[in-house]
């Protein structure tokens, strides 16, 4: 069962990249707007540290591994995952979607991973290269293990932006459109962009707080970037990482689940 869902993913895959090259000029541009968007993103912190040597208590070496962190989770969350939940309430709106409850395979599979936006997988490459570049300014010693959960807890982050992004989505049965929503989604963005020790002081630590344990949304990026080069890691706070996105996968599909049972096709 789940060699067929990788075959079919490759193969969407594989169709979306036709479609994207089948347009180049348009591609090129989309790639080019993401690398104008990171150098502006370093560029704007890198003058921030010409005037301070920490944000935080994260120096320059660690603070630019974060950003790396984010870049590149920000690159996999959009080639995989946002345009097909953005279409979503088109999809309901249209009736389109019962071309898709009809066919024998999962729907929330099929509704969240019909196409892949190539043109972000550039995002996963440059923030490799950003984090590799952080840790060699900082004399990082190669280690496995501490990579192999750096991995974990990277795809445990992935995971946990996928679900909130499932359960917006969900909401589009109710609601029909989802712009709004969706500029939930791109606040939870900005909070992933930011180490969770900024949120200091009587009005900001309450926000920190619920971000990061009520809405844990700031654990996608946060958790993964300390355990690389931080000096410390808590083993209780990789532990909730990795139960949080179990908790709200499995929430989100819950909500997906429900969602449909509401929905009214174009027939009725």
């Amino acid at each position: 069962m789940l060699l067929r869902y990788v075959n079919l993913w490759f193969s969407l895959a594989k169709f979306s990249l036709l479609g994207e090259l089948a347009f180049r000029g348009n591609f090129l541009i989309k790639i080019f707007v993401e690398l104008l968007w990171l150098g502006i993103l370093l560029l704007f912190n890198y003058t921030i540290f010409q005037q301070t040597t920490s944000i935080a208590d994260w120096n320059a070496q660690q603070y630019f591994f974060f950003i790396g962190c984010y870049f590149a989770m920000g690159g996999l969350i959009e080639m995989l995952f946002l345009d097909n939940c953005n279409q979503f309430a088109d999809l309901v709106r249209s009736g389109d979607l019962d071309f898709f409850l009809l066919r024998p395979i999962d729907e929330q599979f099929l509704v969240s991973c019909k196409h892949v936006d190539w043109s972000c997988a550039p995002n996963i490459l440059l923030g490799a290269v950003i984090m590799s570049l952080a840790l060699w300014q900082i004399g990082w010693t190669f280690d496995t293990i501490q990579v192999g959960i750096f991995l974990v807890l990277f795809a445990s982050g992935a995971a946990l932006a996928y679900g909130f992004l499932l359960i917006l989505m969900s909401a589009s049965v109710w609601l029909m459109r989802n712009q709004s929503l969706f500029e939930m989604w791109w606040l939870f963005t900005t909070l992933m962009r930011y180490p969770s020790e900024i949120f200091k002081g009587p009005w900001a630590q309450p926000t920190g707080w619920f971000f990061f344990f009520v809405i844990p949304i700031m654990l996608v990026t946060n958790v993964p970037a300390r355990v690389m080069v931080r000096p410390l890691l808590e083993p209780w706070l990789a532990c909730y990482a990795i139960a949080a996105a179990i908790v709200v996968v499995a929430a989100s599909r819950y909500i997906f689940r429900a969602a449909l049972q509401h929905y009214r096709s174009a027939s009725s």
